[in-house]
C-alpha cells in the first residue's frame, strides 16, 4: 500500500522543475505517465562531468524512476485526441513548456477539463504564465534565476562576483514546490469536490526562498551586503561562516561570541560586535581556529552546545551513507541492464513507505501499452511507425 495509490498523472514535463516533482509522485505511489517526443525529452543528452550513463544523462536517470514513457509527436492530431482520452482516465496533468505552448498544441486545461472537469493542471514555468518577463518569452532556467533573484549576489564575499549555488537549488525547490501544489489540489478535490489549475514558477521560488533576508530588509529600512571574510550568509553576524583548520575546514553555525571565545580560550573574539564588526570577528576567530585540528575544535564547541561540522565533500557524504547501507542510496537496472546507483526518496511514511517500483524508462519503453487504453492496435502501429520514420 502506498500514499498515492491510484492517482494517475499524465506528465508532459522536462528538465529537472518537472520531472524532480513528478518522480516525488511516482515515489509514493502515483502511476505517472511520461509524455515526451520522439527523440525522447531534452534531458536525456545532457552530459554530466562531459559524460552519459549507458547513452542517459545521470541527470535524467536520477529525476526518472515510477514512471512509463510514452513517446509521441504532440503534433499528431491522432496522438492529441489519443492524449486528451488519457488524460478522461487521469487526475493530474503537469507541464513545463513556455506559457501557452501547450494549450496551442490543443492541450490546454481547459481541452482536458472538458474530458475530465475535476482535473488538476499542473503548469510550471521559469517566470509565471502571465508575466512581464514572462511574455517577453525569456528562458527561465536556475542560473538565470538565481541571477535575476538576487540570490546569486547575495553569495560568496563581498569582492567574489556574484556567486551562484553549487546545484540546481531553484530547480530543486520548485519541484518541491509542484509536488506540494499537486498534493494540496489532490486534498481539495477530496474535500470540495474541484478540479483547479495549480501554478508554480521558478523565479516566485527564489523569491520565497529569500523571505526571511526580504522581511528584514523591508521591514526595517535597511539593506545588507556580503561581508569581506565571507560570512555564511549575507544577512547574518559572526561567527556564521566556513574557518580553516590546521587539517580541513569547518563550520561554525549562529552562536554568542561570548561562548565562541570561551570555547576557543581567546577572550579577544567577544571583543567584536557581532554585526558591525563581523569582519573583524571572523578575521580573529580565524587566525585562532587554524592553530589546532577539526576534531578537537568540534570537542571543544559540542561541549558548549555549540553548532559546528566539519565541512565534506559530496562523495564523502554518499560514501558514507553507502557504508551505512542507507536507503538514500538505491541501485536499479540502467538502460543497457547494467545496474547504476541512484539517491533515494527522501520522505518516510511509516504505514505507506515509497517503493521504487519502475527504473528510468527508455524512451517510448511504454507506448504499445499504454495507447492500448485508448486506440485499437492498427492504430497504434501505424501511429508508432509514422512518427519513427
Amino acid at each position: 500500500m502506498q500514499a498515492l495509490d491510484g492517482i494517475r498523472v499524465l506528465d508532459f514535463t522536462q528538465m529537472m522543475l518537472g520531472p524532480y516533482g513528478t518522480q516525488l509522485l511516482g515515489d509514493l505511489g502515483a502511476d505517472v505517465i511520461k509524455v515526451e517526443r520522439a527523440e525522447g525529452e531534452w534531458e536525456r543528452s545532457l552530459e554530466m562531468i562531459g559524460e552519459l550513463v549507458d547513452g542517459e544523462s545521470a541527470a535524467y536517470l536520477a529525476m526518472n524512476r515510477n514512471k512509463r514513457s510514452l513517446a509521441l509527436d504532440l503534433k499528431n492530431p491522432i496522438a492529441r485526441q489519443a492524449l486528451l482520452d488519457l488524460g478522461a482516465s487521469c487526475d493530474v496533468v503537469v507541464e513545463n513548456f513556455r506559457p501557452g505552448v501547450l494549450a496551442r498544441l490543443g492541450l490546454g486545461y481547459e481541452e482536458f477539463k472538458s474530458v475530465k472537469p475535476d482535473i488538476i493542471y499542473c503548469s510550471g514555468s521559469g517566470w509565471g504564465q502571465d508575466t512581464t518577463f514572462a511574455r517577453e518569452n525569456r528562458p527561465g532556467q536556475d542560473l538565470l534565476i538565481q541571477a535575476m533573484s538576487g540570490l546569486a549576489a547575495a553569495t560568496g564575499r563581498r569582492t567574489d562576483p556574484p556567486t551562484p549555488a553549487g546545484t540546481a537549488i531553484v530547480d530543486h525547490a520548485t519541484a518541491l514546490t509542484l509536488a506540494n501544489g499537486i498534493l494540496a489540489a489532490l486534498v481539495a478535490r477530496s474535500i470540495h469536490g474541484i478540479g483547479q489549475r495549480v501554478e508554480v514558477d521558478l523565479y516566485s521560488t527564489a523569491i520565497a526562498m529569500q523571505c526571511q533576508e526580504i522581511s528584514a530588509f523591508v521591514n526595517q529600512e535597511t539593506d545588507y551586503e556580503r561581508s569581506t571574510e565571507g560570512i555564511g550568509q549575507a544577512w547574518l553576524s559572526a561567527p556564521f561562516g566556513i574557518y580553516q583548520a590546521s587539517d580541513g575546514w569547518l563550520a561554525v553555525a549562529m552562536a554568542p561570541l561570548e561562548t565562541i571565545a570561551d570555547a576557543v580560550g581567546d577572550a579577544a573574539v567577544a571583543a567584536f560586535d557581532p554585526w558591525t564588526e563581523r569582519d573583524e570577528a571572523k578575521r580573529a576567530l580565524g587566525s585562532v581556529l587554524v592553530r589546532r585540528p577539526i576534531q578537537h575544535w568540534l570537542d571543544a564547541f559540542g561541549s558548549r552546545g555549540l553548532w559546528a561540522a566539519r565541512v565534506r565533500t559530496t562523495r564523502e557524504a554518499v560514501d558514507e551513507l553507502r557504508a551505512d547501507d542507507s536507503d538514500m542510496i538505491v541501485t536499479v537496472d540502467g538502460p543497457g541492464g547494467t545496474p547504476i546507483e541512484l539517491i533515494g526518496c527522501a520522505i518516510r511514511m511509516s504505514e505507506t513507505p515509497w517503493r521504487q517500483r519502475h527504473a528510468p524508462p527508455r524512451v517510448g519503453e511504454h507506448s504499445a501499452e499504454i495507447l492500448r487504453e485508448v486506440l485499437p492496435e492498427s492504430q497504434i502501429e501505424e501511429l508508432l511507425k509514422e512518427q519513427n520514420r
